[in-house]
């Protein structure tokens, strides 16, 4: 894909003033936000799904969160979790501005290890991970637990700026990557797709299975 194609497709679907103002808080602080494109396809999943229930990994300053919201059901609730509770408060404003009601939306600080265990099985029809890479695998047993049949759970920088297409890389955010992307083939539970939005979305369905 030429780089003009690629820069059409990331910008087809535009971001408002809200967004913007979001994507700035998370540059001022050091946050990667999804891209633009990456922020449409979550929306589109979440109106596809009509989600009522998202668990999001890695709050940042809200980019994410809005294009989730966006897509869910006017009663969804949005559970986003970061340890940066700093991070928290900025995309807290974020989501005032968009006018989302307080209730939509429950901000855990905490690790996401400690805290996603304590969710309700089956429960949730999205979950979104865009936090530390290394921890990727541990996110998916904890969504499969956390999924209903037909969920879908979305994995932001799946490609990792170029480096997991590349054999020779072999850091552990890489690796880890990697290692993600061959769990999710190998689970038969699962129907994957790599989408090449942003720096790579791994997006997954949990499919229904009978009992052995």
């Amino acid at each position: 894909m030429k780089p003009a194609s690629w820069t059409y497709a990331e910008e087809f679907v535009a971001e408002d003033e809200i967004l913007a103002a979001a994507r700035a808080r998370a540059e001022e602080v050091g946050v990667v936000a999804i891209g633009s494109g990456g922020g449409a396809t979550l929306r589109f999943l979440a109106s596809v799904l009509e989600a009522r229930a998202v668990v999001e990994i890695g709050t940042g300053t809200g980019v994410s969160g809005l294009w989730l919201l966006r897509g869910m059901r006017p009663d969804g609730v949005l559970t986003t979790v970061d340890t940066e509770a700093e991070h928290q408060r900025l995309a807290k404003e974020g989501f005032t501005e968009a006018g989302i009601a307080s209730q939509r939306v429950r901000l855990i600080p905490g690790a996401a290890l400690e805290v996603i265990p304590r969710l309700t099985d089956g429960h949730y029809d999205l979950v979104f991970c865009d936090g530390d890479k290394r921890e990727y695998v541990d996110y998916l047993t904890e969504a499969l637990r956390l999924l209903r049949p037909g969920g879908v759970v979305c994995f932001d920088n799946a490609l990792w700026h170029d480096r997991v297409a590349d054999p020779s890389q072999r850091d552990a955010e890489t690796v880890a990557i990697r290692e993600l992307g061959k769990a999710v083939t190998d689970n038969e539970s699962l129907v994957p797709v790599l989408l090449p939005v942003g720096d790579g979305l791994l997006v997954a369905k949990k499919v229904w299975l009978p009992e052995a």
